[in-house]
């Protein structure tokens, strides 16, 4: 049967997610997603994905900075919700909001819990070398991503898989678990599994500062940094001259040498351990290229120092 349901959403990871439940027939009365925030060179108000794609849905949209006031919570418990589905929302749900609705409120999170709890699962599980990962579909309580384990499916992260290229993957396989868990949900065939208390980890926030490369660094983790903070924050050397370097793509190669070292024309930096090779870089004001091109049109001199 159709089920009553808040979607709770806010980045585009959440948006298939809201496209699953809607095209499976159930019925999707009001979304929650953060207010829109300034973005852009004008700095003009801009309303988040989840809140763009239920507009063009025709569903009700409402974007309260809290959920802790009681006017806000009424109105919550007055939709009569079978169940409220959240997918990366953003602001933390009091109780009273996790038992207005008749199912409780059911979290998708792009992880295999209990690890990578919190805000970054994505980049975190690239950053620490993570073999795999995936989603999980939580029954949620008033901590951190502690809720009780209803569904889980994993994914390989491979060698060269970027954090798009696999917000993309869980995003699809978080709309497909989720529509697949709501029966057994439903008729109770899908019992809630306790976390274990072993293999907790937390996937803090990402911040800007997390994007210079150190070059002093083993080159496999300069690698996955890479990889992991791609498209945000993003990542960059400092070049000799002062300027800042923004490493689109690289790799991990043998080679050694005083960090910062260029040791070809690849190019090919020294590291710590072993060496990184710029495969997509971009200089201030400038497009994007591949590594082997900027070269050519910066001072340089091979077994020279490029890096400040």
């Amino acid at each position: 049967m159709p089920l009553r349901l808040a979607f709770m959403g806010t980045p585009d990871f959440s948006v298939s997610i809201l496209d699953a439940l809607v095209a499976a027939g159930h019925e999707v009365v009001c979304v929650y997603s953060q207010p829109p925030r300034p973005a852009g060179r004008g700095q003009q108000l801009q309303a988040s994905p989840v809140h763009r794609r239920a507009d063009a849905l025709g569903i009700e949209v409402r974007t309260p900075k809290s959920l802790r006031k009681p006017d806000e919570q009424a109105e919550f418990a007055s939709l009569n919700l079978d169940c409220a589905i959240v997918a990366a929302y953003g602001l933390i749900l009091p109780q009273a909001i996790l038992d207005a609705p008749r199912l409780g409120c059911i979290n998708v999170h792009a992880s295999l819990l209990p690890r990578w709890r919190g805000a970054a699962p994505i980049q975190r599980s690239i950053l620490a070398g993570d073999a795999e990962t995936g989603v999980t579909i939580m029954q949620m309580d008033a901590g951190l991503d502690t809720g009780a384990m209803l569904l889980k499916d994993a994914l390989p992260i491979t060698a060269r898989m970027n954090a798009a290229e696999l917000h993309d993957a869980l995003a699809a396989m978080g709309a497909r678990l989720m529509v697949a868990a709501l029966p057994g949900i439903v008729d109770g065939t899908l019992p809630p599994v306790p976390q274990p208390d072993e293999g907790v980890t937390y996937a803090a926030k990402l911040s800007k500062d997390e994007g210079r490369l150190d070059l002093t660094r083993p080159a496999p983790e300069l690698d996955r940094q890479v990889r992991g903070l791609t498209p945000w924050p993003g990542t960059w050397i400092d070049l000799a001259n002062g300027e800042k370097l923004k490493v689109l793509e690289a790799v991990a190669v043998d080679g050694a040498g005083e960090p910062g070292t260029l040791l070809d024309s690849g190019p090919t930096l020294a590291c710590g351990k072993g060496a990184l090779r710029l495969i997509r870089v971009q200089r201030p004001g400038k497009g994007p290229v591949d590594g082997a091109a900027f070269l050519r049109g910066y001072p340089h001199q091979i077994g020279g120092r490029l890096t400040a």
